[in-house]
Order: structure tokens, then sequence, then C-alpha cells
């Protein structure tokens, strides 16, 4: 019983050992990039995951939805229940508005926020059709400008409301790609750069590689990581760091 244990264990460090040597090869920063998401889709598969026909909607969504979880967003977003579109907002006074969205939390700034994009959006007559006629580069230019709304929100705005590729990073994303042995750039503009670089442009795989970093971040690349199961976990190098402490030899005492 013992010899079978020991068999299982040398073989399952050759496993490491030949995954740590893959890690080591030099491959292209791009391609690397990509192969992370090919496998996730292998894994979770093809989705739409903001399943939303309501643009603007998911524009108060992308502000409500800031420091804290979806859930508490959600909430906000069903307490504003008829006054989910633009000119509601732009009528309803502050204090309403902030107390109609006290569950997304730190809600008197969201409120000004939520103002704010709402001015914005009424640049365009409230009109996501003459929003969408403009170009990536200005409208993302023209979102930054907006109090409350940085990188990540402007492009989760560009990609799921209005249609444009614009690459979202987030959390999950920087996480994920670190503990994955990618040298991440610091800088928001920096990393959204270079994923831009990796994948072509296109806004439904942007959606959805989106997407999969939330998905994978939560069910696996937790602050404290599951990896035993992680299908990242061969290539992975905080997941073959866990994996060979959970295989060091445990040591029986005999009885002589």
């Amino acid at each position: 019983m013992q010899s079978s244990f020991l068999l299982t264990l040398a073989l399952r460090l050759l496993l490491i050992q030949h995954s740590q040597q893959q890690l080591t090869k030099p491959v292209d920063q791009l391609t690397f990039i990509q192969s992370i998401f090919d496998t996730l889709v292998q894994h979770y598969g093809d989705y739409v995951w903001w399943p939303n026909d309501n643009p603007y909607e998911i524009m108060l969504g992308s502000i409500l939805v800031q420091n804290t979880n979806w859930k508490n967003a959600d909430k906000a977003l069903s307490n504003l229940a008829e006054n989910k579109f633009p000119q509601h907002i732009a009528a309803m006074s502050l204090e309403e508005l902030a107390q109609t969205i006290r569950s997304s939390g730190y809600y008197n700034q969201k409120a000004i926020k939520l103002k704010s994009m709402t001015a914005w959006f009424k640049g365009y007559q409230y009109d996501i059709n003459k929003v969408r006629a403009q170009d990536k580069v200005t409208l993302r230019k023209e979102l930054l400008s907006v109090k409350g709304i940085g990188g990540e929100t402007a492009d989760v705005i560009l990609v799921y409301a209005i249609g444009k590729p614009s690459f979202v990073i987030d959390a999950y994303t920087r996480r994920i790609f670190e503990r994955n042995g990618l040298t991440v750039p610091k800088n928001y503009e920096r990393f959204h750069d270079l994923m831009e670089q990796a994948i072509p442009l296109d806004t439904a795989r942007y959606a959805l590689y989106h997407g999969l970093m939330v998905d994978h971040g939560q069910a696996f690349c937790n602050p404290k990581p599951k990896c035993q199961h992680c299908p990242l976990r061969l290539t992975c190098v905080t997941g073959q760091s866990h994996l060979a402490e959970t295989s060091k030899p445990i040591f029986l005492d005999q009885k002589k």
C-alpha cells in the first residue's frame, strides 16, 4: 500500500516538474495571452456574459458596481424601477437619487457620477444610435472626461452598452495574468494596449473575455486560489507552486 502511494507521488512530482519546465520555455507574450483565453474558452464555453438590451441600464450598472459586488448594484438598479431612463435620472434631485441607489454603497458620490454620465449622454440627445455613429477613440476620450468614469468603466460602457471593441481591464484580469507569469503593466492604459495587441479588435470577443476573467476569478482565482481543479493549473506559476506544496512527501511513523 505504501509503495503504491510512493509511486503515485513520484508520478505526480514528475508531472509537475515537466509542467514547470514548460513554463520556463520562452513564449511570445502576445501568444501567451491568447493561449490563456483559449484554455478558458475550452473550459467555460462561449456565452453572452452581460445579457441586457437596454444600453442606458448597462451604463448605470457600470457605475453602480464600482467598489461593490453585482448583488448590491443590481438591488440599486431594481430600486430605480421605472426611473431607469436618462430623462428620469436627469430630473431627479441628487438627494433622491442618492437614497434610491443607497444599496450600492458610496451612494452620494455615485449619484453625482450618474448625473454626469447622463449629462454626457444628453449631448447625443439620449440616442444610442447617435453614440454608436461616433468613432471609438472620440467616445473613449469623452467618457474618460466624465466625472467618475475611469478606464475600466469607460471600456465596460464601450463594449457592453455601445458595442465598440475596447478591452476591459479589472482586478481579476491583473490577478489571473500575474499568477500565470505575465509581467503585468501597473498602468491601466499600458495593460489595456497590451491586451489589444494580443487580441484582435472584436467587440463580441472582448465582451466574452472580460466575462471569462470575472467568472474564473470568482470560481478559482480568488485571493486564496483554488488551484487543484483550475483549468490553468498546468501552466500557472502560482498553480504549480500550490500543487508542489500539496505533493510534498508525507512521512509516516513506522512501528519498529
